[in-house]
């Protein structure tokens, strides 16, 4: 078997535009018919150049290549040159279908390949998002960072059957460099977790889901005024290119540390694992080098008694990789979804990701188990605009 054929597609998605206003896929399909599809996340560029790297890495490594030998296109690909996070990205989406067309060839889910099923369902959180009538500008922020507002999207998500919300309470969201942040931002943010908290009770853990925008010593400052709230993570404390300062917070709080979006490669979380800065992997499989790779970080963090936690904000390609990784990780401890998968992520697809009572139920149809909706994906076309 070999692989001969590569279309790639940049495709719209509709407001409110969860998972990003964007996303690229890829296919691939080998000599005897057979397709897999992939979508790479946290590339970096435009999606023309996004689209652009798919079509010259996966013409150079991957035409004419054997799907099965993924270790051995993983290196070359690794290997070809400097290897930036954005060409992780890229070997990520095109890795991904590979797995596809191998779990069709086999007529097994990719998990099966992978150690087979651990988990039967799959716990998933949501991102506090605004009601799916309101997209004014501002309203996602609202929903962070309006204590009232946070508390009524908590208890809505609880009511759906959510046992877990993530949200980031610290204005400003993304700063260049990791900031002192004010008494008064400190204060507002314990006020949304202490709200958020009285809403949803022990029925539902919350998830500190900031972005590296604080120093450390701000971080610990946060950690310690949020700590009775009983937090089941603080992501991203601090930017998770210094690992010793990442460290540093989790020395000091009894919050569990979560990072890993940013970054890719085992040679990466080998770091995070050794320096004792998180112990919650959140590796997203559109950006850490693909499924493979993932596995190999999920073994890695067992042997640390370290929990894998894969970031989802893209479309639902990726949600499905994950999940096959989730599935056949013991040390797997939640997902990220976006809400329930309905939407444009549920029409995208011939069937949708099942989505019941706060879990992911995981597919049982060979290779990553899902097929995109063609008809639809060609109404949504990027037009460049």
């Amino acid at each position: 078997m070999k692989i001969v054929g590569l279309k790639t597609y940049i495709v719209e998605n509709p407001p409110p535009s969860h998972g990003l206003r964007l996303w690229n896929f890829v296919k691939l399909t080998t000599d005897d018919g057979i397709e897999g599809i992939g979508e790479p996340w946290g590339v970096g560029f435009e999606p023309e150049v996004v689209d652009n790297l798919l079509n010259a890495i996966g013409g150079q490594y991957f035409i004419d290549a054997d799907p099965f030998q993924i270790e051995r296109i993983w290196r070359r690909v690794y290997g070809g040159g400097f290897s930036g996070a954005g060409k992780i990205c890229i070997l990520s989406a095109l890795e991904q279908a590979c797995w596809d067309i191998i779990g069709k060839a086999l007529d097994q889910p990719v998990y099966n390949l992978l150690g087979g099923k651990y988990h039967e369902k799959i716990r998933s959180y949501t991102y506090l998002y605004p009601p799916s009538d309101v997209h004014e500008f501002g309203a996602m922020e609202d929903a962070h960072h309006v204590p009232n507002i946070a508390a009524e999207r908590a208890a809505a998500y609880l009511k759906m059957g959510f046992t877990a919300v993530k949200f980031d309470p610290v204005y400003p969201v993304m700063v260049s460099n990791p900031e002192q942040i004010s008494l008064e931002s400190l204060a507002n943010a314990e006020e949304v977790v202490r709200r958020v908290r009285e809403a949803v009770g022990d029925k539902c853990d919350i998830l500190i889901g900031t972005h590296g925008q604080m120093t450390t010593s701000s971080a610990i400052r946060l950690a310690r005024r949020l700590e009775k709230y009983d937090p089941l993570w603080f992501e991203e404390p601090v930017p998770p290119e210094n690992k010793e300062e990442m460290a540093r917070v989790a020395q000091h709080t009894t919050i569990p540390v979560a990072t890993g979006e940013r970054l890719s490669t085992k040679y990466e979380f080998r770091e995070l694992l050794q320096n004792q800065s998180a112990s919650i992997l959140q590796f997203a499989l559109g950006r850490v080098g693909g499924i493979l790779e993932a596995k190999k970080i999920a073994g890695m963090a067992e042997s640390y008694y370290a929990q894998i936690a894969p970031h989802l904000y893209a479309g639902p390609v990726e949600a499905i990789a994950d999940i096959q990784i989730d599935i056949c990780s013991p040390n797997f401890l939640i997902q990220e979804s976006i809400e329930r998968f309905d939407g444009f992520h549920s029409e995208i697809l011939k069937e949708p990701i099942r989505w019941e009572e706060g879990y992911i139920i995981p597919p049982t149809k060979p290779g990553l188990g899902i097929e995109l909706n063609e008809e639809i994906v060609n109404k949504h076309l990027y037009k460049g605009d």
